[in-house]
């Protein structure tokens, strides 16, 4: 399929689908955004978004072979700031931090500037495109990226030009984040696949959603990531909670069943769902 052709709903949402299926490994991260941002702007052609992450690639690929990036840390890292943050301006956006647009990847691209899982799928993007070993790392409350050469490892803020961290730097960002009473746990610095990257730039959209208050809104973005997350246990629940919550109430018993399929036995809550969909299905008889 062509980046072009995708360019209306259905055909965004098919190709979504086939993401959902796919092995993490061989999902696209950038066109898997800019499909989920094609949701919101159906009408719009992603070629020209494809056009612009080409040149992306093409440019670190430059500037790498001119600045010895094929055998240095360092080198990439810089080779990333400066095509990403110095030449096409990349940003995160401190004024309007909780704008819709800084989580949708076609308008990151137009305006320059978005949340740090949005500016980090540029960067794995490009580093990915040159062969480079990177991913995202599961710190809570801000999305950062680690990038490996051989044994050595460099932790970059998306968010603030690119900016490296270590240990203490990481210690004080979660403070920030989660209160002094934080500790930095080995699992912060876990990795995450693609698939859950995609996750966690939807949940964004989705908590501004269900903060406003706006129900029908956050179903739309929890069913986006079902298409790509399907097997996901706790997204059926919360798509079951939503539909509740609009009357939709054999959409709820569908997506309930879903949940208690997917679900372990002893998980939280299980009981408690079951008990909601029995009183559900009781309600339609």
């Amino acid at each position: 399929m062509s980046w072009s052709s995708a360019s209306n709903r259905p055909a965004v949402e098919g190709r979504l689908r086939r993401i959902g299926a796919q092995d993490d490994a061989e999902i696209d991260i950038a066109e898997a955004a800019l499909l989920l941002a094609a949701l919101d702007r159906p009408q719009l052609s992603l070629e020209r978004y494809q056009h612009h992450l080409s040149l992306l690639s093409r440019d670190i690929a430059d500037m790498g072979e001119k600045n010895g990036a094929a055998d240095s840390l360092e080198a990439r890292v810089r080779v990333l700031n400066a095509v990403l943050v110095e030449r096409y301006g990349y940003q995160g956006d401190r004024e309007s931090y909780d704008d819709l647009a800084n989580a949708n990847l076609m308008r990151v691209i137009d305006r320059r500037r978005g949340l740090p899982v949005a500016l980090g799928i540029l960067y794995l993007h490009g580093a990915r495109a040159q062969g480079w070993q990177i991913c995202g790392l599961n710190f809570p409350g801000h999305f950062l990226l680690r990038l490996d050469l051989g044994s050595r490892r460099a932790i970059i803020d998306p968010f603030n030009g690119g900016a490296l961290r270590d240990a203490a730097a990481l210690r004080g960002l979660l403070k920030t984040m989660a209160g002094d009473a934080a500790e930095l746990r080995p699992e912060h610095t876990d990795t995450v696949g693609c698939r859950d990257v995609l996750l966690r730039l939807q949940n964004n959209i989705k908590l501004r959603h269900v903060r406003a208050e706006h129900s029908g809104a956050a179903l739309e973005v929890v069913e986006s990531m079902l298409m790509i997350a399907p097997e996901r246990a706790g997204l059926w629940r919360e798509a079951g909670i939503l539909h509740s919550h609009l009357d939709n109430m054999r959409a709820a018993i569908i997506a309930f069943e879903h949940y208690l399929e997917l679900s372990p036995a002893g998980e939280p809550g299980r009981r408690d769902i079951a008990a909601l969909l029995q009183q559900l299905r009781t309600q339609l008889n």
